[in-house]
C-alpha cells in the first residue's frame, strides 16, 4: 500500500485528515533502553514511505525531537509529516526545585515552544499538546498563551493529554482558540479502558475532539512477546510499572491468550488484532503505537488494513471488558503526572 492509499481519519471535528495509525516516537529517543540513531532514521523513513505520517514526540523524549529534526534535514520531507509534540509534563527549567511536576506557566509554555521549534528545525508545529495538566494554571490561561502562536501559524492545532472532562470543556469554550483544540491524547488499550468507563470518551465525542490513543498495545503487553520483567533492559520504564510486576505480569497475560485465538483466524499477531479492534470499535480513535525498528513498525501499521468481522469485534470487546487486569498504570511516586484538574480562572494570580 502506497502512502497515498494508506487509510486516514479526521483528527476531530475541526481537524485535518491524518494517518489512521500514527507513529509514537518516544522510543526513538528515550525510556525503552538504548537508542540507535541510524536505526531510528531508517524507521522514520519507512513510516513516511508507508503513509504513516502522523508523528508524535515531546520535549521530554530524550533525543526524539532532535532525531526527527535530522530526518527532516536529510530528507527534505517535512511537509509530508503531520507533526505533534508536547510540553509541560515535567519542569525542564534549569535549577528547577522539582523537575517531576507539570509546568504550564505562560513563560514556560513560550520557552518550551520556541525550544521545540528550534530543536525540530521547523517553523511550525502541526499539533501542540499540553502533556499534563498543571494544577496551578487555569486551562483558559494556557489557551490564551497559545493564541498568538495559533494566529501566527507557528501552532496549527492544539491538543491536551491526560486531562479531565472539566478541563477539556473549559478549554474548548475559550473563544477563537477553543475550536483549534482537536485532540486529546489518552492511554487506551485492551488493558486500560478508564477513559471509556469515566465518560471521557463520550464527552470528547460531544465536543468533536478525537482521542489519540497512546500505549495502545499496553506498552507491548498484548503482543505476547514479553513473559516477565527479565525480558526488559534494566533501564526500561516498564521495570517500574505495577502492571509488569513479578506478581501481576503472569496474570495479565491471560487476556493475550484470548486475542491469540482471534489472531490465528486472520493470520495476524495479537498486537495487530488489538490495534484492528481499536480501529473497528472506536472510529474516532487514532492509535499511536511506538517502536524503534522497521519490522515492528510494519507489524504495527498493517492493522489499518485488517477488517475484523462484527462477530470478532463483539467477542474481543466482551473479553476486554470482562478481563481482570492487575496493577495500575503507574507506581505511587508518579502521582504528580496523574493530575487531571486545574484551578478555576478566578483563582489565577499570575506567575
Amino acid at each position: 500500500m502506497s502512502p497515498a492509499t494508506y487509510p486516514t481519519r479526521p483528527l476531530g471535528r475541526n481537524g485535518p485528515l491524518v494517518s489512521a495509525i500514527g507513529f509514537g516516537a518516544m522510543g526513538v529517543g528515550a525510556y525503552y533502553g538504548k537508542t540507535d540513531e541510524a536505526l531510528a532514521l531508517e524507521t522514520l523513513t519507512y513510516a513516511a514511505n508507508r503513509g504513516v505520517t502522523f508523528w508524535d514526540t515531546a520535549d521530554v523524549y530524550g533525543t526524539s525531537e532532535a532525531t526527527i529534526a535530522k530526518w527532516f534535514a536529510t530528507t527534505g520531507r517535512r511537509s509530508e509529516i503531520f507533526l505533534a509534540t508536547k510540553w509541560g509534563s515535567m519542569d525542564l527549567t534549569p535549577g528547577a526545585a522539582n523537575m517531576y511536576q507539570p509546568n504550564s506557566k505562560p513563560s514556560y509554555i513560550k520557552r518550551q515552544l520556541e525550544s521545540s521549534l528550534k530543536t525540530l528545525g521547523t517553523d511550525s508545529i502541526d499539533l501542540y499538546y499540553q502533556h499534563r495538566v498543571d494544577p496551578q494554571v487555569p486551562i483558559e490561561v494556557v489557551m490564551e498563551t497559545l493564541r498568538p502562536y495559533v494566529e501566527s501559524g507557528k501552532v496549527k492545532y492544539i491538543g491536551l493529554s491526560e486531562c479531565g472532562i472539566d478541563v477539556l470543556k473549559r478549554a474548548k469554550s475559550v473563544p477563537g482558540v477553543g475550536e483549534k483544540l482537536v485532540a486529546c491524547q489518552m492511554e487506551f488499550s485492551p488493558f486500560e479502558l478508564e477513559i471509556e468507563k469515566s465518560g471521557f470518551v463520550a464527552a470528547a465525542r460531544e465536543l468533536g475532539v478525537a482521542i489519540v490513543a497512546y500505549s495502545p498495545l499496553g506498552r507491548g503487553l498484548i503482543t505476547g512477546q514479553y513473559k516477565s520483567r527479565k525480558d526488559f533492559e534494566a533501564d526500561d520504564l516498564r521495570q517500574l510499572l505495577p502492571r509488569f510486576s513479578d506478581e501481576n505480569f503472569p496474570k495479565n497475560l491471560d487476556l493475550v491468550e484470548k486475542f491469540s485465538v482471534v489472531a490465528k483466524k486472520y493470520g495476524a499477531t495479537t498486537g495487530q488484532i488489538a490495534l484492528a479492534w481499536i480501529l473497528a470499535d472506536y472510529p474516532d480513535f487514532i492509535p499511536i503505537p511506538g517502536t524503534r525498528t522497521v519490522a515492528r513498525l510494519e507489524e504495527n501499521v498493517k492493522p489499518a488494513e485488517i477488517q475484523l468481522s462484527a462477530e470478532d469485534v463483539k467477542e474481543i470487546r466482551e473479553a476486554v471488558h470482562a478481563a481482570d487486569v492487575q496493577g495500575g498504570r503507574y507506581p505511587p511516586e508518579f502521582a504528580g503526572i496523574m493530575n487531571d484538574k486545574c484551578i478555576p480562572l478566578s483563582e489565577w494570580k499570575g506567575e
